[in-house]
This record gives structure tokens, C-alpha cells and sequence, in this order.
């Protein structure tokens, strides 16, 4: 049956209008494997998109695939609460010894959460509440932490929050001040935020916890300055609030570093992980938390699938595989010079144009949400899955995967660039 049939016969007539990646990549996939998709009609695609930074390590990775296999033809756990099991085990002693003990991060506990980055957000912030006694949290411009309704209330983008269906209702407890760079380079965030959180007529109530994204995905690549995060992270405990980092997007390596607040050499208090933590794209989420703030009863936060069995397998190989040393992230900081240096092609042919984000978590500020658009469409039909982001989807965004050969990586970038002079050329001659 021909994809267009299949797509009335079930998709249109069954699912959901919500529904979104979908309409930008109208296509019937059938396979994936490292960086590449392919769908039935027998066409690849280069993965620019690698489930929104969910597949920092490619699709099906052969040695994560082998160890699930395993463990599900000896009728491994595949579902236990957060029961004690030996999948789980092998990998908190993993992470223990490839993240946590490298960093000096022995005081960090581990929360096991639902399996997403919304349900790592709530605890959080929930956990944040609970440890101080107060209600509000400061959050920033452009940032996005969850469509649940306390990390949508965490979240800026309006188009998200119309999503919740009440208007501000229910969406509170939170202040939203300026990111870093907010307001352009020439305007220091940092001390506006302190001035009104210093002024006790400004409105804004004690916060139970600041939470910032170290490079907001979704938000259009803003990467805060290691002395930005260093002066939230400054700020929060003079005025005795928790520090929470989201680094669900940014984090696994996507910035060069594990963590993508490792350059700013802070310690925050709480910290979220979802996404690529599983490595093969399962759902798996957690939150690191400083041991002092572990103040939970039993089952005063739980959900019925935290503790991914499937999970903690695949995730064991990822930090054995890639996290043993350091010659991954070298691996990962020489790609995003080449990303750098094909994104800055792009900009010099777009005026106004400039580059956004840091390490492998890169794009390119277009200047409109219709020219982002148009470039990301051509790039499929050429062969490449692309998405936009930013208020605006003005940004063209890079969140390939880190595993991507280098090879292919140039040969994405160049169908990108193409796509690009197609773009402005079309637009130049339909302004003329």
C-alpha cells in the first residue's frame, strides 16, 4: 500500500491532530541504524534530529542492541517498581564510577523518576519546595522544562502554555526573569535579576529554587556563560534557594563535556537527566540530588515506571562504552569545530544571520521562523532531517548525533548549506 494510502487509512483517521514531527518529516520510516533512517519507499536520510538529542549515541548501536537482546532472552526484569534488581545495580555502579567519582560528586544521591524529563522536572522542583518551605521558582526566558503542568508553568514559550488549556491557571508558582543574553550582549541579566530579588518591593517572592537549562534546546540555542551560571548558582545561596540545572537536552556529552554545566565548576543542588541517558532511546529519566536534600518518606514521590530494567542495561554499556576515558569528548569537541565552521558558511550568505549554542548543540539564527522553515524542508527532500527552535523557530538546529562519522557529518552540513542558497535565492526572487 502506497505511504499516502497508509497515512489516510490510520495516522489522519486515528491519531491525534497533536501530532507534530510527523508533519514536517511526511514519511513512513521502516529502519535506523547509527546516524541514518531509512524509510519504506528505501530512501536514507542523514539524522540531524536524533530524537531531539534522545539519541546522542545513533540508533541501534550494535553493543547496546546485543546486551538487550541478552538480557531479554534470559527473561531479564523488565518492569519492577523501583524493586531491587541486578540490572539496576550494574548501573548505579557504573555511574557511580565513570560520572559521579570523576567529577568529585560522591554527595549526590540518585532519584529514579517516571521515564521522562517532565517527570524529572516535577520531582524536582516538588523536592525543591519541600526542602525549603517556600512556593516560588525562579525560571527563565525561553526555557522549557516539560508539558506537564508544573514543568509547563517552568516554561516559557506561550504556544506550550496556551497548550495547557486554562490560561494562567494552574500555571503558577513561578517568576520567569531574563536568561543570560536575554536582552543582547551589551545587558548584564545577571545583575537585574539580583537587583529585583534584592529588592523587597520588587514582587518577587524568596524562591524555593532557581532552574536553568545550561544551553536551552528548545529555546533557540541561548548558551549561558560559565559566569552566568556561576552567579545564579552564587545568588541561589545567598538567598538560601536550591540550584537546579536541567540538563535533560544538554547533557550526555551534547556540549563536550558530561555535563554541560562542568565548565562553570559549580555544584548545584539538584540536577535532571532524561533523554539520551538510557543511550539507545528508552525511556529513562532521573534526578542527582545533593545527599543533605534527600529528604523523602518512602513512596512520597513515585510513579509505576521509574526504573526502566530495559534502561539501566542499554545505559550500562553507554557509560562503558563512551565514559571510561576521556577520548570521546575529545571525539565530541573536534565534530563541533567542523559543525561550527559549516554553521558559519551558512551565516555569511544570510544577512544578520549569527551562530547560537555551544559544543554539538549548535545552529544558526536565520531571522525568521518562515526562512528557518523553508531551509529544513529542502534539507529533507535532500536527504537530511533538521528541526527548528527558538520563540520564533528562527533558529536552524544541529542535534546530530555524537557518534556521527565524520564523513557524513560534512556530507549533512553541505546538503544544509545547498538547502540554504536554495532558500535565500527563493526568497530573494519572490521579494523582487
Amino acid at each position: 500500500m502506497p505511504f499516502t494510502d497508509i497515512k489516510e487509512d490510520i495516522f489522519e483517521r486515528r491519531e491525534s491532530k497533536v501530532r507534530s514531527y510527523c508533519r514536517n518529516f511526511d514519511t513512513l520510516f521502516v529502519k535506523a541504524t547509527g546516524s541514518e533512517m531509512t524509510d519504506a519507499q528505501g530512501k536514507t536520510y542523514i539524522d540531524f534530529l536524533a530524537g531531539c538529542s534522545t539519541l546522542n549515541y545513533g540508533h541501534n548501536d550494535p553493543d547496546m542492541k546485543a546486551a538487550l537482546i541478552e538480557h531479554i532472552e534470559r527473561d531479564g526484569v523488565a518492569h519492577g517498581l523501583d524493586m531491587y534488581t541486578d540490572a539496576k545495580a550494574e548501573w548505579l555502579k557504573a555511574f557511580e564510577q565513570y560520572i559521579l567519582e570523576p567529577r568529585g560528586m560522591d554527595d549526590y544521591k540518585i532519584m529514579m523518576t517516571g521515564p521522562t524529563g517532565t517527570n524529572a522536572v516535577e520531582a524536582a522542583v516538588k523536592l525543591a519546595r519541600k526542602v525549603t518551605g517556600r512556593t516560588n521558582v525562579v525560571a527563565f526566558t525561553n526555557g522549557f522544562h516539560g508539558m506537564t503542568m508544573g514543568a509547563l508553568s517552568l516554561t516559557g514559550n506561550a504556544g506550550k502554555r496556551r497548550g495547557a488549556g486554562t490560561g494562567s491557571v494552574g500555571l503558577t508558582g513561578t517568576t520567569h526573569l531574563p536568561y543570560d543574553g536575554a536582552f543582547g550582549d551589551d545587558v548584564d541579566t545577571l545583575e537585574q535579576i539580583e537587583m529585583m530579588l534584592d529588592n523587597p518591593s520588587s514582587g518577587v517572592d524568596a524562591p524555593a529554587a532557581f532552574i536553568f537549562e545550561p544551553i536551552q534546546g528548545e529555546g533557540g540555542l541561548n548558551a549561558a556563560s560559565k559566569e552566568w551560571m556561576q552567579g545564579i548558582a552564587r545568588l541561589a545561596k545567598k538567598l538560601g534557594a536550591l540550584l537546579i540545572v536541567d540538563d535533560i537536552q544538554s547533557g550526555c556529552g551534547r556540549s563536550g563535556k558530561y555535563f554541560a554545566f562542568e565548565e562553570a565548576g559549580i555544584e548545584p543542588d539538584i540536577i535532571t537527566q532524561a533523554k539520551s541517558l538510557s543511550g539507545m532511546g528508552l525511556p529513562f529519566a532521573c534526578v542527582l540530588l545533593k545527599k543533605e536534600h534527600d529528604i523523602w518518606k518512602p513512596a512520597e514521590h513515585n510513579g509505576t515506571f521509574r526504573g526502566n530494567n530495559h534502561a539501566f542495561v542499554t545505559a550500562k554499556v553507554t557509560l562503558e562504552k563512551f565514559w571510561k576515558d576521556d577520548t570521546f569528548q575529545k571525539q565530541v569537541r573536534e565534530k563541533a569545530v567542523i559543525l561550527t565552521e559549516g554553521l558559519q558558511k551558512i551565516a555569511d550568505i544570510i544577512p544578520g544571520a549569527k551562530l547560537k549554542g555551544r559544543g554539538m548543540m549548535q545552529g544558526v539564527d536565520v531571522g525568521t521562523g518562515d526562512l528557518a522553515s523553508d531551509i529544513c524542508s529542502r534539507a529533507f527532500e535532500k536527504g537530511l532531517i533538521i528541526e527548528t527552535s527558538g520563540a520564533d523557530d528562527e533558529v536552524v538546529k544541529v542535534l546530530a548525533p555524537l557518534t556521527t562519522p565524520v564523513e557524513m557529518f560534512q556530507k549533512g552540513l553541505d546538503i544544509l548549506l545547498d538547502s540554504a542558497r536554495e532558500a535565500v535565492s527563493s526568497n530573494q526572487m519572490a521579494a523582487e
